[in-house]
This record gives C-alpha cells, sequence and structure tokens, in this order.
C-alpha cells in the first residue's frame, strides 16, 4: 500500500508513499486514506496529524491519469465522488491536520493539501490546478475550496489559466501558513503539531469545529455556535485546570476530561 501510517505519541503522521510516481493517487491510495481518516474520528487521545508526501520532489502530483483514461461518465463522477469523499474526511478530521507540503502539489494533489487546516511548504513547493490542459477541471473540491482560501481572482488564475503558485506567492495568498528550507518542512509541521499537542484538546477540537461549522453558516448562527461550544467546554476537567494554572501561575496539565 502506498500510504504510510505512523504513531508519533499525541500525533500522527501519514504519508503518500509512491516517489517514483511523484505520490500520484491511485483509487487504492484514496481508499486507503479514507480508511486511515475515518479511523481518527474514533480516536480520542489523537491530537493532531501531518500530512506530507514521500521523497524531496512532490507532496502530491495530483490523480493518475492512467486511471481516468477512458473512463465514461458514470466513471468519472465515482472518481470525483471518491477522491471529494477522502478530501471532506481531511477536512472534518476532529484534530487539526497540518500539510507538510514537500514539493509539488499539482491537481489532486493541491486538493488534498488545500482540505488540510494548516499548511507548511517547502521553499521550492508548486501549487497548481492544471486540470482545463487535460480539458477537466478540478474535482476534488478544488474549484470551491481555493477561492475560499485564496479569493477569486486567484482561483480563477489558477484553474481557467493553468496557473501556478510559487512557495512565496501561496504565503502571501494565504494559502500556506509558513514556508521552510526543504529539508525542515517536515520538522516545521512537527513543530506545529508538537504546539497543538500541547493546548488543551477538548478546546482545540471545539475550536476546530467551530470555524469549519461556522464558515458555512449565517453570522449569526456562527455565533451561537461558537456560544454553545463555550459553554460545553464549562462542564470539562479542562477549563477548570486551565483557569486554576493561569491564576496558580503554572503549567496546565489537561487530560481531555
Amino acid at each position: 500500500m502506498n500510504v504510510r501510517l505512523e504513531e508519533r505519541g499525541a500525533w500522527a503522521l501519514v504519508t503518500l508513499a509512491r516517489p517514483a510516481k511523484h505520490n500520484a493517487l491511485t483509487r487504492a491510495m484514496l481508499e486507503r486514506l479514507a480508511e486511515v481518516f475515518e479511523g481518527f474520528a474514533r480516536r480520542e487521545a489523537l491530537r493532531a496529524v501531518i500530512l506530507t508526501g514521500e521523497g524531496a520532489q512532490a507532496f502530491c502530483a495530483g490523480t493518475d491519469i492512467s486511471e481516468l483514461d477512458g473512463l465514461d461518465e458514470a466513471g468519472a463522477r465515482r472518481a470525483s465522488e471518491r477522491g471529494q469523499r477522502v478530501c471532506a474526511l481531511v477536512e472534518s478530521c476532529p484534530v487539526p491536520v497540518v500539510a507538510a507540503v514537500n514539493g509539488v502539489a499539482a491537481g489532486g494533489g493541491c486538493e488534498l493539501a488545500l482540505a488540510c487546516h494548516l499548511r507548511v511548504a517547502s521553499a521550492e513547493a508548486r501549487f497548481s490546478l492544471p486540470e482545463t490542459r487535460l480539458g477537466l477541471l478540478p474535482a476534488y473540491g478544488g474549484t470551491q475550496r481555493l477561492a475560499r482560501v485564496v479569493g477569486e481572482g486567484r482561483a480563477f488564475a489558477l484553474t481557467l489559466a493553468g496557473g501556478e503558485l510559487t512557495a512565496a506567492e501561496a504565503l502571501t495568498a494565504g494559502l500556506v501558513n509558513r514556508v521552510v528550507a526543504g529539508p525542515d518542512v517536515l520538522a516545521a509541521a512537527e513543530q506545529l503539531a508538537g504546539d497543538i499537542a500541547r493546548g488543551a484538546p477538548l478546546a482545540v477540537r471545539a475550536c476546530l469545529e467551530a470555524v469549519t461549522r461556522g464558515r458555512e453558516l449565517p453570522l449569526a448562527d456562527g455565533l451561537a455556535l461558537e456560544a454553545e461550544l463555550f459553554s460545553r467546554l464549562f462542564a470539562t476537567a479542562d477549563a477548570r485546570e486551565g483557569t486554576r494554572a493561569f491564576l496558580e501561575k503554572r503549567a496546565p496539565d489537561f487530560q481531555g476530561r
């Protein structure tokens, strides 16, 4: 299987492991990713996830085009829905998912990175959605998520003209949170995952839920969701521990309860 899962204490590392093909996504890889992220939803002790690609050349070069050749309309719909499901599972993961983009993120690879909550990129990373040059369009959610992240103008430039963003341009556009030297990208993502893991786990999950659910709601409903989640946290031991630790000027000991 070309998807590797490693446990790193409070967080997990998921690696697309098909470097000879620039980690291009096959149907089997998408099915394995769906299985992995479905499993994360049941793990209460998990604090964060890192998603990366093997090798220094590519995070993920997109869908394996050989698997698209010859599809009819029904097959194409199934392929799109399969990729959309994986991206939806990443986006709805109850803990933050950090993409460590170590090179090219093209097509479905870019869409997979967009589904992550945070993105750290190597200075050599490149982001593109070149599907129109194949007579296609981005079909794993890229036409919807990209504009929400970088705005319509940049989204049109990437999708209609098959443009590309460098890592520096992606940082300016808000597509990535941090750019580092190539050898440091995984370490930077690990540091971010570690910082998240030190926070109160129930509070982190609630904050993630507030943002991901709230952005699809009218403001008044989003504010109501925020207040509901805030009030729920006051029933947790971690909220009591956090406030007491602050008042007692000591580090908190969060238990996820």
